[in-house]
């Protein structure tokens, strides 16, 4: 009788402290699989809102038959350049030009040596040039 009252007080100290061991190692196990995914999702996101930055600006180029210039950047996509009549934008179904999944500006800038037109690329989660896994540079050219 004495032992069946025990039993339903709840646990003792020791069973919690096991079970607390045992969601600790099973955190230290799956926490850092989870993150490795979380951090490859953006990386294909950003690639994602490149090709779509990709394909507004070559719509913006059929209808300009140009593409922007640095001073009007990405935004040509979503407001009317001054004195632009032939502008039948905007170009992104958003109305906005979206931040990279870290939060920082995609990279625009029209280049001048007979390839391609212009380099479309996101910093990575560090926001600087270079790197390595998550903080590689994602560009139109990859």
């Amino acid at each position: 009788m004495r032992r069946s009252k025990r039993r339903g007080q709840g646990f003792t100290l020791v069973e919690l402290l096991v079970v607390l061991v045992i969601l600790g190692l099973l955190a230290s196990l799956v926490g850092p699989r989870v993150m490795q995914y979380v951090g490859s999702s953006r990386t294909e996101t950003a690639r994602l809102q490149i090709a779509d930055l990709a394909t507004a600006l070559d719509l913006y180029r059929l209808d300009m038959g140009r593409y922007p210039n640095e001073q009007e950047g990405l935004s040509a996509l979503v407001e009317r350049p001054p004195g632009e009549e032939r502008w039948n934008g905007p170009y992104l179904t958003k109305r906005a030009v979206p931040l990279d999944p870290w939060g920082n500006h995609y990279q625009y800038r029209v280049l001048d040596d007979g390839g391609d037109p212009y380099d479309l690329a996101s910093l990575g989660a560090d926001g600087a040039p270079g790197g390595s896994g998550e903080n590689l540079d994602i560009s139109v050219r990859d």
